[in-house]
């Protein structure tokens, strides 16, 4: 049950973070859908692997897929959904933390937020990077000319 309360937070969380970036209300529905995606991947991968990181990276490149679909089928640009989407897995609080602690002091906590931080924040280009060299044709989509 708490599993699906997570997912209908990231679906809002992600729908609101839409609205304040001035997306077509048209598209709300599917950005939050894309949000609550990667949330689930992550935690599935979170649960089997035990490595954020991993979960971090599993989930940006399957929602980037996913945004490239309804990109595709709706004929907008990708970031419209990426960007949105991506929102659940930014490490937000990981970087108020590793600010936090620098200006208190704590220098040694402060360095392990922030490594923490760095790290996700790579695994989530990583996963779009290779979720946008993945070749059209492997979905079964045609390559736009």
């Amino acid at each position: 049950m708490e599993i699906l309360f997570q997912l209908i937070a990231a679906f809002i969380g992600t729908v609101s973070f839409s609205i304040l970036f001035s997306t077509p209300n048209k598209y709300l529905p599917q950005c939050g859908l894309v949000g609550a995606l990667g949330w689930g991947v992550h935690l599935l991968t979170l649960n089997v692997t035990g490595s954020s990181v991993t979960a971090i990276f599993a989930a940006s490149a399957i929602l980037t897929i996913y945004s490239r679909y309804l990109a595709r089928f709706y004929k907008v640009t990708t970031t419209l959904f990426l960007i949105s989407g991506i929102f659940t897995l930014v490490p937000g609080a990981g970087i108020y933390y590793t600010a936090y602690y620098t200006i208190t002091g704590l220098e040694e906590t402060a360095l392990y937020y922030g490594m923490s931080s760095l790290k996700t924040a790579i695994a989530i280009g990583l996963g779009i990077g290779v979720a946008y060299s993945l070749p059209p044709e492997l979905f079964g989509w045609k390559r736009r000319s």
